[in-house]
């Protein structure tokens, strides 16, 4: 079975993320930008997969610039065995995402694609459930354990109550959380081997997708400031403050 993983380049979790200053969108030039952990997560678990015998071949996929190369050689390093670069300088959405990775998965043929429920960019958590739709294949979101049995993959999923098991029908979709497993990291060595993988190049109009954005940005601004904290001489004050100004109480 192949497992298609996709990732994408985003900036460090640990950087602090700032504003143009013509409010048109984020800084990234510049910036240090890495591979999406939710997408470390997903490759991880194809690896691991691999690894256990229960897929034959891992295949990372992305779509963007020329420098989202790196994040599939962090792919590769990890233990993915080859990489497709859809080559695009397009501002992405989730449905062209997920109408360019319908199109790899038609010319690829996996059992299976693995992927993180959301990048730490944009937060929309959309493109695995629109893949599954325009595949027509099983879906498993949030997922925090995978099992494969036979044709089926028996997943948990965490849900606003707790957690829930679903037997799912390969093929599938699955987007896993960040308690599925712990990424590991990439090794000098691997990484010196990750740069002999082959990697395919292709771009949206090799696959006959068209990705042209249908959203238009108006303004991107940063959260207003957090205004200081007062301390109060009395528990009667407190509720004065909380009814009158803050209006969280009647």
């Amino acid at each position: 079975m192949k497992v298609l993983v996709p990732v994408k380049r985003v900036i460090d979790a640990n950087i602090k993320v700032r504003v143009k200053a013509d409010n048109s969108g984020v800084e990234t030039n510049n910036v240090k930008m890495a591979m999406n952990p939710f997408c470390e997560i997903a490759v991880e678990e194809a690896v691991r997969m691999k690894e256990a015998g229960t897929a034959e071949e891992v295949i990372a996929v992305t779509a963007g610039p020329t420098q989202c190369q790196e994040s599939l050689r962090t792919a590769l390093a990890m233990g993915a065995d080859r990489a497709i670069m859809i080559e695009t300088d397009e501002v992405l959405e989730p449905l062209g995402v997920a109408k360019l990775l319908k199109a790899v998965v038609d010319n690829e043929g996996p059992g299976l694609v693995i992927m993180g429920k959301q990048a730490i960019d944009g937060d929309n958590n959309q493109t695995g459930q629109m893949l599954s739709a325009l595949l027509g294949w099983s879906q498993g979101a949030f997922v925090s354990k995978i099992e494969t049995a036979g044709d089926n993959l028996n997943i948990v999923r965490e849900v606003d109550a707790g957690l829930q098991s679903l037997t799912l029908k390969m093929p599938a979709v699955v987007t896993v959380d960040l308690r599925l497993n712990e990424p590991r990291y990439a090794s000098l060595p691997n990484i010196m081997k990750a740069k002999k993988k082959p990697m395919d190049m292709t771009t949206p109009a090799d696959l006959g997708v068209d990705v042209s954005p249908r959203v238009n940005v108006i303004s991107v601004n940063e959260p207003p400031a957090r205004e200081a904290g007062v301390i109060v001489p009395d528990v009667a004050t407190l509720v004065d403050k909380l009814r009158n100004e803050a209006k969280v109480i009647s």
